[in-house]
Order: C-alpha cells, then structure tokens, then sequence
C-alpha cells in the first residue's frame, strides 16, 4: 500500500472534522466525499497539484438518473489550489478548505431541498449548446415535476447536438424516449427511479431508505 502524502493526511483530518458531522463519507481512500440525498449526490473534492503536494477543492452536485459509473459535477464552485510546503503552513490550508466545503455543502442542501427546488435552480439556467448533460438534467427534472413545455424545451436542444460521439448518440436516444412522454409525469417518474437505482449500484452506494417508488417523492 502507498504511504499517505502528508499533504492527504492533512486534508482527510480536517475533512473528516468538518463533514462527517454533517453526515458525508469518504469515497474509499480518495480525496473524494459524498453528500447522498437519494436521488442526487452533493460531491466534495479535494483534488491534488498533478506534479505537487497540496490541494484544491471542488464542490458541486451529482444527478443520479444520469446513470453512470463515475462521479460527476454540475453547479460547480471551484478553489485554486495551495501547495504544501510544511506542515507547519498547510495545516491551516487544509482546515480552511474543509471549513468551505461545509459551507458549500450546506448551501447545496438548501438550493436541492426537494425535487421542485432543484427543478427551479435548473431552469434558472438558459439552455445553452455544447452542455448536453445539462440541457437533459434540467428536461428531466421539469417532466418529473409536471411543466412539459420546459422539459420538451430542453429536450429539443439536447437533440439538436451533434452526435459526434457514443456517449451523446446514447444520451440523444435516451432524451427521444423521454421526450415522448414529457406530458406524463407518472412514466417519467418510473424511468427516473430506475436510472436512479442502476446508477446507485454502479457507483456501489448503499441502498436508499423507504421503497424505491418514493425515492423521488
């Protein structure tokens, strides 16, 4: 096993004192933290200099009926990144890094507290071309909560992208799917939640709480 970088054990302490309370794990050994809500994912980073000691931090959000195997980011806030010199002046780095995660992650919790609040925050964005994954989270989140014309919207621009690639043709076909059925909230629901449950077990979270036909209650 690789001997731990002084750098990561000083960022796993400070977040281990900061987040846990909160409720967020840490992704195996990785500078990675979860806030799992279910249906979506708070995601807590604190990435490392590629040729260096230190870190930075990357906070952001993670919507699980995108059904992937890897953690994702939308809403994204960003630090720059300090480098380790001693001990002595990354101890405090560390700690004001995990100090504004919390933050962040308790704002997320606010602006995500249910299904409606999210649909909001992302119809508040405009749709925009060259952001797929974007365009699709926000058309799916409006069919679940019932505005078919804002889904159908987002939907349409997410089809208008070129499919230069496998990820976008798959993405694309997913979207016709759910795009005949944006006026039927109820059949939205049932794709969403098994997306959501696939996309848990790809990611080996543990399994939610309550019946999976409340997962997106």
């Amino acid at each position: 096993m690789a001997a731990v970088s002084p750098a990561s054990r000083l960022v796993a302490t400070a977040a281990r004192s900061r987040l846990r309370p909160l409720g967020l794990r840490q992704r195996g050994r990785s500078r990675i933290w979860l806030d799992d809500h279910g249906w979506w994912l708070g995601v807590v980073e604190f990435p490392s200099p590629q040729w260096s000691q230190g870190s930075g931090l990357t906070v952001g959000v993670m919507w699980l009926w995108q059904d992937v195997g890897h953690v994702t980011f939308d809403f994204v806030q960003q630090t720059r990144t300090e480098s380790y010199r001693d001990e002595t002046q990354f101890g405090p780095v560390a700690a004001e890094l995990a100090g504004t995660a919390e933050a962040r992650v308790t704002g997320l919790r606010e602006q995500f507290a249910d299904l409606r609040s999210a649909t909001r925050r992302l119809l508040a964005r405009p749709p925009r071309t060259a952001s797929p994954w974007e365009n699709f989270n926000a058309g799916v989140a409006a069919a679940l909560t019932g505005d078919a014309p804002s889904a159908r919207t987002r939907f349409t621009a997410v089809l208008a992208e070129d499919p230069f690639t496998d990820w976008i043709e798959d993405l694309q076909r997913t979207t016709r799917h759910l795009a005949e059925r944006a006026d039927d909230p109820a059949a939205v629901r049932v794709w969403a939640t098994t997306a959501v449950l696939s996309c848990r077990a790809k990611l080996a979270l543990a399994d939610p709480p309550g019946p999976p036909d409340e997962l997106l209650a």
